[in-house]
């Protein structure tokens, strides 16, 4: 087997013109930095490419296999450098957390989806190795939150790419370093775009039993809006396998519609959910319920942005510290101890959709 090789990164090694860092059979790996400003690491594999932004949440900002681009369609071509939510969204993977997450109500004081999703990491790396599974690239990094009498945790991150794969492996390492217990909640925010005709299926028997209908209806809305999506809502509760088919003409999905999902787990304490697209390919999601015990579907069509959430596997719902305290949905670190959340995402070809979609 191949030595492995580590790359730190260096603020440094980001300019405006791309320039190659490593090459390694199919591996090829560049770095560059968007006109805003933010750094991007660009990595191919024989199969396809992802973008990664290694000091800026540690987003996959682009995913693209199997000819397509997996990622939301959003107002935001490039990444913007800031650490407002809402003003650079639009990538692959966000991880959401640690001391708040969700959408906060008007008694919530936390930013939406807590400090992950745009955090700026202290250190990033690229490792470049082989094991029983063929040659890989691991990116990863750390960065230590700190509030001072409140909370000190650090968080490391890491996607693992086989050479000839077209699913990554993701996950997040997060350690207590305080002798108090620290409160948490994480949500992984995977957002793939919708694809016309798609059939969603999904790790759960009885869906009546397992699907919550999040009945939330802007305020915002006009009158005959919000009425057509108080209806589709009331539709959806009462048959929830309706959204099973995603079809723009005869379902609502402005400006978004939300549920919870409870999974159920295989053998190895796998749950899976695929978009099957009309040629058999397959978007794939698997995480363990055991470690993310809500499956969170979000779906939002509203002629700028086009995206859904098959699966954001999470440890509560989305609504906010102040919903998720009062539903006794907060987790607990202890002191001085760590906790892992594993998800697998990406693209499947027909046979492999196939296959996979035979064990949910």
């Amino acid at each position: 087997m191949m030595e492995k090789v580590r790359v730190m990164l260096r603020k440094s090694f980001f300019t405006e013109k791309e320039k190659t860092l490593l090459k390694s059979g199919a591996f090829s790996v560049s770095t560059f930095l968007y006109p805003t400003g933010v750094a991007a690491m660009r990595v191919k594999n024989e199969k396809g490419e992802l973008i990664w932004l290694p000091f800026k949440g540690q987003q996959i900002w682009r995913a693209t296999f199997g000819g397509r681009d997996l990622t939301m369609v959003s107002t935001f071509p490039e990444p913007v450098d800031t650490p407002d939510f809402h003003s650079s969204y639009g990538g692959f993977l966000l991880h959401c957390g640690m001391t708040s997450m969700g959408n906060p109500t008007p008694e919530d004081t936390h930013p939406q989806h807590g400090e992950l999703p745009s955090v700026a990491y202290d250190s990033a790396f690229v490792v470049l190795g082989e094991d029983e599974g063929g040659i890989y690239i691991e990116l990863g990094g750390e960065v230590r939150y700190r509030q001072c009498f409140a909370v000190d945790y650090t968080a490391k991150p890491m996607i693992k790419l086989y050479e000839k794969e077209t699913l990554m492996a993701l996950s997040l390492l997060v350690e207590n370093h305080r002798v108090d217990p620290m409160d948490y909640l994480y949500l992984c925010h995977v957002n793939y775009r919708p694809i016309e005709g798609a059939r969603l299926v999904y790790s759960v028997s009885r869906k009546e039993d397992s699907i919550k209908v999040h009945k939330d209806v802007p305020e915002s809305l006009p009158p005959d809006r919000k009425a057509k999506l108080s209806e589709y809502l009331d539709k959806l509760e009462a048959d929830p396998s309706i959204m099973d088919i995603i079809d723009s003409t005869t379902q609502i999905y402005e400006p978004e519609i939300v549920f919870s999902v409870f999974y159920e787990s295989d053998r190895e304490g796998w749950a899976r959910c695929l978009q099957v697209a009309p040629d058999g390919s397959a978007d794939y999601l698997a995480f363990k319920p055991s470690e993310l015990p809500y499956g969170i579907r979000w779906i939002a069509r509203t002629g700028n942005e086009d995206a859904i959430g098959i699966c954001l596997p999470s440890t509560a719902e989305h609504k906010g510290m102040k919903y998720c305290r009062e539903r006794e949905q907060i987790k607990t670190l202890p002191p001085n101890s760590c906790v892992e959340f594993n998800v697998i995402a990406g693209w499947l070809d027909p046979d492999k959709a196939a296959e996979e979609a035979r064990k949910c």
